[in-house]
């Protein structure tokens, strides 16, 4: 996801067909840092605000000691507490940040709620973020939690309506009308001792590629299996242990799918896998859930991503999705593939090619795109789509009705979005 920090001094000039845009860019203290428009982990560094400074010791001499508390001021206790470290405050280390998105797009695209209205501009995401890292300096456990604030036409589609009846944020004052609502996305605290980390309350799923934060993707519409292969939310418990340098091991139990403080029909699952590093360019991470999903019953996914930086300024990505549940009653599978490429520090394009699959009707969709950053806080992603299916008509996964292309049996959408985050 977005990576926060400072950013310091670039100026940087777009050009967008035959008008210059030239504004001020800021850059990180470390000139590796610099955002890497092909690649949504680095397009959107942004800047944030903190309370306070985080307090933290060193390592070194002053450190953790073997022998407890008597290494002197820095020394930790039997339980991996610093000797030295104050009580834990709630604001130390405290970011506020966020971002507006504003999006145009053409028509409404099949199984796209990320797009509520069409032919008009949308507030699709207001966001707001308060976040306290738990960070652990050399072992200790450290403490920290998370919160986010959501208002747009992305809301309705970000809310726990995995829930049974008006729960958390899907009771009926969280929707506005007019297709825009509230949404409260994360909700959690968290604790790490730098290998292990817990992670309880609501939180975003481990599954797919694409996110629901506008700032970590590089297309401005989704993938088809994010909206229908894939849970947004869950509320449990994960576990996340760090296994040698290049590997992670995921395991946790959650409330079934997109759920908010509360369990659907006994909605009961579980949600583990694994990221490894395969070499220094290639990544792969497996990600599986089973159980109860609460509204669409017993079932099992898996989401599988294989992610290539071929080179400085080109990234590959393959993201496969299969889900099984009752509601389907078949097999519904997905494969998605990504090219971005950097075509300077302000500008990048990329291609995204779709198959979703349920039901025995498949749907594809071509995208081609731009990321131009005229400035270091503002971002323009306008790209085209063309969606088409033999069948014309693509049954829903929890088989109630379908949904059909605006053009039949194809259709061509184009949409642009402006985001601005602080």
């Amino acid at each position: 996801m977005a990576k926060w920090n400072w950013l310091k001094g670039l100026r940087c000039v777009a050009g967008v067909g035959a008008t210059l845009m030239a504004s001020s860019m800021v850059m990180a203290e470390d000139a590796s840092t610099i955002a890497n428009v092909a690649n949504p982990d680095h397009v959107f560094t942004q800047t944030s605000y903190s309370l306070a400074d985080e307090v933290g010791g060193s390592c070194g001499t002053a450190g953790c000691q073997s022998d407890g508390c008597s290494g002197g001021d820095g020394g930790c206790d039997m339980f991996g507490l610093r000797c030295d470290q104050e009580e834990f405050n709630p604001f130390d280390g405290v970011d506020i940040g966020g971002w507006t998105q504003f999006g145009y797009s053409s028509q409404k695209t099949l199984f796209d709620n990320t797009n509520r209205q069409a032919n008009r501009f949308n507030l699709n995401q207001g966001w707001i973020y308060i976040d306290k890292a738990a960070e652990s300096e050399c072992g200790e456990w450290a403490f920290g939690y998370h919160a986010d604030f959501m208002y747009g036409t992305d809301g309705p589609n970000t809310q726990s309506f995995g829930n049974a009846g008006q729960n958390f944020d899907t009771d009926v004052g969280f929707t506005r009308g007019a297709g825009y609502g509230w949404a409260i996305p994360q909700l959690y605290v968290e604790a790490t001792n730098g290998d292990t980390t817990v992670k309880a309350g609501h939180f975003y799923t481990l599954h797919g590629y694409e996110v629901v934060q506008a700032t970590g993707n590089f297309f401005f519409t989704h993938a088809y299996s994010m909206n229908n292969s894939e849970p947004f939310t869950h509320t449990g418990v994960v576990v996340t242990q760090k296994v040698g340098d290049d590997t992670e091991v995921y395991a946790g139990w959650t409330a079934g799918w997109d759920t908010g403080f509360t369990q659907r029909n006994n909605s009961s699952s579980f949600m583990g896998g694994f990221s490894t590093a395969v070499t220094d360019d290639l990544t792969f991470t497996y990600i599986t859930s089973m159980g109860n999903f609460g509204a669409i019953g017993d079932g099992y996914a898996s989401s599988a991503v294989l992610d290539w930086q071929i080179n400085d300024k080109l990234n590959y990505v393959l993201h496969n999705d299969l889900l099984r549940a009752n509601a389907a009653h078949n097999d519904v599978v997905a494969i998605n593939q990504y090219l971005l490429y950097q075509l300077s520090d302000c500008v990048g394009v990329g291609g995204r090619t779709q198959w979703w699959k349920n039901d025995g009707t498949s749907v594809y969709a071509i995208t081609g795109g731009l990321n131009i950053k005229p400035h270091s806080q503002i971002t323009l992603r306008p790209e085209v789509k063309y969606d088409w299916s033999p069948g014309g008509t693509v049954a829903a996964v929890d088989g109630v009705g379908g949904a059909k292309l605006a053009g039949g049996s194809n259709a061509a959408t184009f949409a642009v979005d402006l985001i601005f985050t602080f």
